[in-house]
């Protein structure tokens, strides 16, 4: 019989040496000097308060933030407040036993509030905590909420979805005791949507972003079986389309959505590898933005605001940051857009998580292939030039 001790009671063994445990994998995001500084907060506290940050994979050890706090609660054996990740995500999550101090409104108003969006671990982490030991945590929760309120009614002239929906027909649990929750849950699915100051409203025209979720974890094969259904499911939306062309605007804008999907398929068609099926779901999503402002537009509002895809990988989705960088041996600074983790990293000088390209036998970053042979790496995935539809259609991206 194995007398290895399980994963939750190595986490609750470190939690006894200290009440903060980072994955050596994830160790640079929060330096020492930081640690402690959160731990003296911690004392001021009305409850324990114990920070468990450790990868959230599916199909992995731990799965998601409900099952590793109940696991590491459970084997720990004390109360207080638990905060790690939010799924597979690096937005924070906070779980509460044995009091009531908004713990967890805490930690969902920081991850709500814009202000936040690009703010290093350890500024996140202290916010929560200054939210808790001030009591404040449910009257920032109720602020930012009224503030995203207010945006969206600005724009669209009523509130947001209902709790209890995503906007996109998502049911959630309401259960007793349940309401609040869904409350939370909603907003916050409504908060992540491919947006930079308020919600994109596509008419179920924006392509999901669960492809990117998928498609992120997917082996080549699987990415190519999605994107091919990705593909035929956009030709089924175009063909059920009944937006009206009448106006110039409308017409350039299902040319383009067109456009996008005949080049979605070129690609697929034709595609080598990773990068190339990568470059389908990114057409198609420039072809999915196109539609959805036709729509719009011909129902008399603004067109939706693309937001375009991670530069160091468009797989990661929607790029909700906004950075100057400048590639490695290379004295051309760039500015791209990039997923939230990716800005992270290039700040803090670590190398992000980029799709890369096999070249002369070897992987290197997309970018770095010679860009006469990668329309990837020549456009940034349409990051660098805005004319990459274009350029696929006309065979720019056909290799020698």
């Amino acid at each position: 019989m194995s007398t290895e001790p399980s994963p939750g009671e190595r986490l609750a063994a470190a939690l006894r040496r200290s009440p903060i445990h980072v994955d050596p994998s994830l160790a640079s995001a929060l330096p020492p000097g930081e640690r402690r500084a959160l731990i003296a907060k911690f004392r001021k506290a009305p409850a324990p308060v114990f920070v468990v940050l450790v990868p959230l994979v599916k199909g992995g050890t731990w799965t998601d933030a409900e099952q590793l706090a109940t696991v590491v609660h459970d084997r720990l054996g004390r109360d207080g407040i638990y905060i790690t990740f939010d799924d597979d995500t690096e937005d924070l999550r906070a779980r509460e036993w044995g009091g009531d101090h908004r713990a967890d409104r805490a930690a969902w108003a920081v991850t709500l509030d814009r202000a936040m969006d690009d703010a290093p671990l350890a500024a996140r982490l202290s916010r929560v905590v200054d939210l808790i030991v001030s009591g404040k945590g449910q009257q920032e929760y109720d602020r930012v909420s009224a503030e995203i309120d207010k945006r969206y009614k600005a724009r669209h002239g009523t509130h947001p979805p209902a709790a209890g929906t995503d906007g996109g027909g998502l049911a959630l649990p309401l259960g007793a005791g349940a309401a609040a929750a869904a409350g939370v849950a909603g907003l916050l699915l409504w908060r992540r949507r491919r947006m930079a100051s308020v919600r994109r409203e596509g008419e179920g025209l924006l392509m999901p972003r669960t492809v990117f979720a998928t498609a992120n974890r997917a082996t080549e094969d699987q990415l190519r079986e999605q994107a091919s259904r990705e593909v035929i499911a956009f030709g089924e939306l175009l063909d059920e389309s009944t937006v009206p062309t009448s106006d110039e605007r409308t017409r350039a804008l299902m040319a383009r959505a067109l456009d996008a999907y005949q080049a979605a398929g070129k690609t697929l068609d034709a595609a080598r590898g990773v990068p190339d099926l990568a470059g389908v779901l990114v057409l198609l999503d420039q072809g999915h933005d196109a539609l959805a402002s036709a729509q719009a537009v011909a129902k008399g509002r603004p067109e939706i605001p693309p937001v375009p895809l991670c530069f160091f990988n468009p797989l990661h989705g929607d790029a909700t940051s906004e950075l100057d960088w400048r590639p490695l041996g290379s004295r051309r600074r760039l500015h791209v857009r990039t997923c939230r983790p990716c800005a992270r990293a290039a700040r803090e000088k670590r190398p992000p998580e980029v799709l890369t390209d096999r070249r002369d036998g070897r992987e290197v970053p997309y970018y770095e292939a010679d860009p006469s042979q990668s329309i990837w790496a020549e456009t940034g995935y349409g990051q660098l030039r805005e004319d990459l539809i274009h350029r696929v259609l006309r065979g720019d991206n056909t290799q020698p």
